[in-house]
């Protein structure tokens, strides 16, 4: 069982690196963080009149975070499998004898790694408030922490669907696409529309399936185990998707 297990995983950490170099490497993780962290600030500072709460927490920064990620990080994954066709490798790096799992992890969690790096320029941020006032840095650090597990969530959709098509520009749209169905399936609006139509019960149920709704647990400083039961689900899910996706393409 372990060696099977090995075997899997044996191309992790050389698709890690591989992929965590070409973000640095190349302009894309650079461009990437500056206006991400330029589109957050203009939201939590101006949209979400940030001055104007008199609270010292970062409710107006999270509540953009599901928002923005719906953006931003499918056009962080699009590239990771998409480039491999473009640039005629994709053939020869599934033709190694290493275990799909194994590529498929490492190139997702170096995407990942590039949007942790995004978060943790943030945290001027988070010492700014406790100059505001009393923060309550524990509910800040848990926020955070789902934060990252929701990024995942998102990068995951990215990367699978990276591995369906040959084109970034349709990776990123279809990216987008599903990354606004769960994103929105929260959002009241819709919940009032699919309530007026299919009834509470329902509402409820398509609620459950919505970043929005399973991140407003931690925005109010409370860590639910079934918050992150789902993001990890999440992105094991879409995660088994992308190894059945890029396994196809070595069955050719």
């Amino acid at each position: 069982m372990i060696d099977v297990f090995v075997r899997q995983m044996s191309g992790f950490g050389a698709a890690y690196r591989r992929e965590l170099g070409a973000y640095f490497a190349t302009p894309m993780a650079y461009v990437f963080l500056a206006v991400f962290l330029l589109a957050l600030g203009l939201f939590t500072w101006e949209a979400g009149r940030f001055f104007d709460t008199g609270v010292a927490d970062l409710q107006p920064f999270f509540m953009w975070h599901p928002w923005l990620y719906m953006i931003f990080l499918p056009a962080l994954a699009m590239r990771l499998w998409t480039d491999e066709a473009s640039d005629g490798t994709d053939e020869l790096l599934l033709s190694l004898p290493v275990g799909i799992p194994g590529l498929v992890l490492g190139k997702l969690l170096a995407a990942w790694t590039v949007a942790a790096v995004g978060l943790a320029l943030t945290l001027p941020m988070w010492v700014s408030v406790n100059f505001l006032g009393p923060a309550d840095n524990t509910a800040i650090a848990l926020t955070y922490f789902v934060s990252l597990l929701m990024a995942g969530a998102y990068l995951s959709i990215g990367a699978a669907v990276s591995a369906l098509t040959g084109s970034q520009v349709t990776a990123f749209v279809i990216s987008v696409v599903i990354a606004f169905v769960f994103t929105a399936a929260g959002w009241p609006l819709v919940l009032s529309t699919v309530q007026g139509l299919f009834g509470t019960a329902f509402a409820d149920l398509v609620a459950r399936f919505s970043f929005i709704t399973q991140f407003e647990g931690a925005q109010r400083g409370v860590l639910e185990l079934r918050a992150v039961a789902y993001f990890t689900g999440f992105i094991a899910t879409f995660a088994y998707l992308n190894c059945l996706w890029a396994s196809r393409q070595r069955l050719g």
